[in-house]
């Protein structure tokens, strides 16, 4: 068990250190810094106080702390699928719209002989 906690922390210091890393270069906005430090917290805290997610579970009328922490997951998942569908989906348009000015820009141009 205490190898699990060792690599789960090493993980998680691992992973923020890759984010905050982003941040100090402005890669990611200070809410995106804050979206991710907060995860890797609750990621940790899930592991050492496991109460928590039993009590939060209760509430919500799941059976076990480990099934909300299963199904935060794949909730979380999906929202982070959703936005990088929508953000691919923008790149697409904008390069679209880009290829089309090139395009009526090159024909616009003298032809050479």
């Amino acid at each position: 068990m205490v190898l699990l906690y060792v690599l789960v922390v090493l993980f998680v210091l691992f992973a923020w250190s890759r984010t905050f890393y982003r941040f100090r270069e402005k890669k990611i906005t200070s809410g995106q810094f804050i979206f991710w430090t907060l995860l890797w917290v609750g990621i940790v805290s899930a592991v050492f106080f496991q109460g928590w997610t039993v009590w939060i579970a209760s509430l919500l009328g799941i059976g076990r702390g480990a099934d909300l922490v299963v199904y935060a997951s794949i909730v979380l998942i999906f929202y982070l699928i959703f936005r990088l569908y929508v953000k691919t989906e923008n790149i697409e348009q904008e390069i679209t719209r880009i290829t089309g000015q090139l395009a009526v820009e090159r024909a616009r141009l003298p032809k050479k002989k």
